[in-house]
């Protein structure tokens, strides 16, 4: 791959890396911070929906059925499931047995755009595009059945109504601004085996079913039918606001492939730079999201502020400061920035001004600070070392 394409750093977390952010909610509902989609899997009133959805909420509900409870959630995979005391005995959907056909039809369920549009259910149509997600991540299938914010943890059924994915993410407006490559309905869902394998692990009962040989595909309205008891709208309740100038776009971690005696000198370096802006500058009020970013671009040993560390104890460190500071914003300043590139690795350093807040805490800061990366080259760049320190003021 050239410098002058690009590509997902790592979609070993794409559901959030390039997945949408919590539907913002309608003004009205003043303690809905969010919202997105779910449905159930079993007469018990369990719900599946994604990890995102549920992500900082301090209470999550279903309008018309109450609050759900017994939360579990699986941020790897993106994926979450809750009970409805309410919801037992309603319609539940089966999760497909069988795989997935390249150019399969398929049909996907939400509640999109929350205020915005009508509160009613939507359906799109569209295929499967692909059997494998970004970077041939086999948890994922790439569909073009249109989403958008708050279809996050539908239901993506084939034509007979059974589970075929979970609607998650897009390669959204953020990879055109960065790349100035217009993609156009680039959607990815959760595959149903591992949401089987999510729910198993729980011990959470759930249907599994094929359409028979002879059974002919239902018509859209058919299917409609079929599906919609099934499908209900997710409401977060009290997940703490972003930052005044945090961008409140979804958030995503398109990150360019960065690679030596492709092309000149400049471009590489500006690749480099890329890379750590999009590590730096991305909305960090999802804490989840953040950390994943940090776990899709760094090395599995880092050198970390002067002493060499596995990426278990970065990561940690990472969640310890997203935990203390739920709110950040930083901003790099473009006159700062250094890069150097020599020997399959690129140093970029420079000064970003930052802010911070915490309403638990009723504590907030900002400030300046210095910082170095060095990038190793390739079509995976992977961050191998990071500096850094706070500037007096």
């Amino acid at each position: 791959m050239s410098l002058e394409s690009w590509a997902i750093c790592s979609a070993a977390a794409a559901a959030v890396a390039i997945g949408f952010a919590a539907q913002p909610a309608n003004a009205d509902q003043f303690d809905v911070s969010s919202s997105g989609t779910g449905f159930f899997v079993n007469d018990q009133g369990w719900a599946v929906t994604n990890a995102h959805v549920v992500e900082g909420c301090t209470s999550i509900s279903v309008p018309q059925l109450g609050d759900g409870s017994d939360l579990a959630v699986d941020k790897q995979n993106d994926l979450a499931v809750f009970r409805l005391s309410t919801g037992a005995g309603k319609p539940h959907l089966p999760l497909r047995h069988s795989q997935p056909r390249l150019g399969e039809d398929i049909a996907a369920y939400g509640f999109p755009l929350s205020g915005l549009l009508s509160d009613s259910i939507k359906v799109t149509t569209g295929n499967i595009n692909s059997l494998v997600g970004m970077e041939n991540d086999t948890r994922y299938l790439q569909v073009s059945t249109p989403l958008q914010p708050g279809n996050s943890g539908g239901p993506i059924v084939d034509q007979w109504g059974s589970i075929i994915g979970v609607s998650t993410a897009v390669l959204g407006s953020k990879f055109t601004s960065e790349t100035g490559i217009a993609v156009q309905n680039v959607n990815f869902a959760i595959r149903s085996n591992v949401v089987e394998l999510f729910l198993q692990s729980r011990s959470i009962q759930f249907d599994a079913a094929d359409a028979a040989a002879d059974a002919k595909p239902l018509s859209t309205a058919d299917l409609s039918d079929k599906v919609v008891p099934s499908v209900v709208q997710v409401l977060c309740h009290g997940a703490e606001k972003p930052l005044a100038n945090a961008d409140p776009s979804p958030t995503t971690a398109e990150v360019p492939s960065v690679q030596s005696g492709t092309s000149s000198n400049e471009t590489v370096k500006e690749a480099a730079v890329a890379v750590i802006r999009n590590l730096i500058e991305r909305d960090s009020s999802d804490a989840w999201s953040s950390l994943q970013a940090v776990a899709n671009v760094y090395a599995d040993t880092v050198s970390y502020y002067g002493k060499q560390r596995p990426l278990s104890e970065v990561l940690a460190d990472k969640r310890d400061y997203f935990a203390r500071w739920p709110e950040r914003a930083y901003r790099i300043r473009n006159e700062s920035l250094m890069v150097t590139c020599a020997n399959g690795a690129c140093m970029v350093s420079g000064i970003y001004d930052w802010a911070v807040r915490s309403i638990p805490r009723n504590k907030q800061a900002r400030g300046a600070a210095r910082f170095s990366y060095a990038i190793s080259l390739g079509p995976n760049p992977k961050i191998i070392s990071e500096a850094g320190n706070v500037l007096k003021q």
